[in-house]
């Protein structure tokens, strides 16, 4: 780990603030725990508004979370359940995780980073939403696993990538916006089908019932 640079030149910080904000949208507590972890093991130098997530009582409690959010993301319905507990959480936090990127001063580019920060955790935390409720009404469990891993991964190599190299960063940070609004819109239509088929499916039975 000691190849990755601190982090003083402006792209890294941009790019450190929009990764930090579309990670969160999947995982914000090991957003949360990684970056702090990176910047007290001094693998990166962390920008001052984000060096309290590198203090060891906030350290704890992520890494706690963390812990938490590891095994409940892998079980299928409660996965849908932390994730719509956490609508209100993820969002606001990547726009202040995006922010403390660019400084806590309040200048017009903090409140930029905020706003885009925030735009970004809701279009992964829709798209995580989204994509486990349709994961959900497959009646095995593995899938649940399958996906709940490849977001870790995601998460983890966003944020190295981020750090080390920016531009390429960018360039992925786009693809995987484009997929995530694509499969948003897919996974959308495919759970107003399976609805409709469950309102069908018990309007059907009420109907005979009645006869």
């Amino acid at each position: 780990m000691d190849n990755i640079p601190a982090l003083i030149d402006p792209p890294q910080f941009l790019a450190l603030a929009a990764a930090l904000g579309f990670a969160s949208g999947f995982r914000l507590y090991a957003t949360l725990f990684l970056t702090g972890l990176a910047g007290y093991m001094g693998w990166v130098e962390l920008p001052a508004g984000l060096q309290v997530l590198q203090h060891p009582g906030v350290l704890g409690a992520s890494g706690f979370m963390l812990f938490v959010e590891f095994f409940a993301d892998k079980i299928p319905y409660v996965d849908s359940m932390w994730d719509a507990v956490h609508t209100l959480v993820r969002i606001p936090a990547g726009a202040a995780l995006a922010a403390g990127a660019l400084g806590a001063d309040g200048t017009a580019m903090t409140w930029i980073a905020a706003l885009v920060g925030g735009s970004l955790a809701a279009t992964s935390h829709a798209t995580k939403m989204t994509t486990r409720a349709a994961v959900n009404t497959s009646p095995e469990p593995f899938s649940n696993v399958a996906v709940s891993l490849f977001e870790d991964g995601l998460v983890v190599f966003l944020l190295w990538l981020s750090a080390t190299h920016p531009a390429i960063f960018t360039a992925v940070l786009v693809v995987s916006v484009v997929v995530a609004l694509v499969l948003l819109v897919v996974l959308v239509k495919f759970l107003k089908r399976v609805i409709r088929e469950v309102q069908d499916f018990f309007a059907g039975r009420r109907m005979l019932r009645e006869r």
